[in-house]
């Protein structure tokens, strides 16, 4: 993140399983290891912790496939949670080397709404981005929505 991280992420995605399958999908730690991780990433399951409750953690390694080396740690605070509905959380980012800027807080809301028979409409809002990482940022999820899909038997 730099001094000019002001831009948010937004996207809004319907799943063909209703919004307690989704929501499970993202806090039972064996399902969300299995697809939360861009395209060319792994989430190694026992790097995941997560504990959905207000002021619970959640945490996991992303590892890039063809470069082991390559790591993206998240150590993330829950913040606001309505379960099957509502998943709020925030987490201190700092910077790169050579990065300038002091650190922030880089937030997640979730939103799980039914949207007709056994379909859930998942609305996402996250940041702040530059706009170099909002691009990237998008990109992982669209990458991640696909494996979800699979998870949910949907696909």
């Amino acid at each position: 993140m730099t001094e000019n991280a002001d831009y948010e992420l937004d996207i809004i995605r319907i799943f063909d399983a209703p919004p307690d399958r989704v929501y499970q999908a993202f806090v039972d730690p064996d399902q969300l290891a299995r697809w939360f991780a861009p395209v060319g990433w792994i989430m190694p399951r026992d790097t995941v912790e997560v504990d959905a409750r207000p002021g619970g953690r959640e945490r996991f390694v992303l590892v890039n496939t063809h470069h082991p080396e390559l790591r993206s740690e998240v150590d993330a605070e829950f913040v606001e949670v309505i379960e099957n509905e509502l998943l709020v959380g925030a987490q201190d980012v700092g910077h790169g080397p050579g990065e300038p800027g002091s650190p922030g807080t880089l937030t997640l809301r979730a939103e799980f709404h039914g949207a007709g028979r056994k379909k859930t409409r998942l609305v996402i809002r996250q940041g702040p981005f530059t706009e170099e990482l909002e691009a990237q940022a998008r990109q992982g999820w669209e990458g991640s929505f696909g494996k979800l899909d699979e998870v949910l038997g949907t696909h």
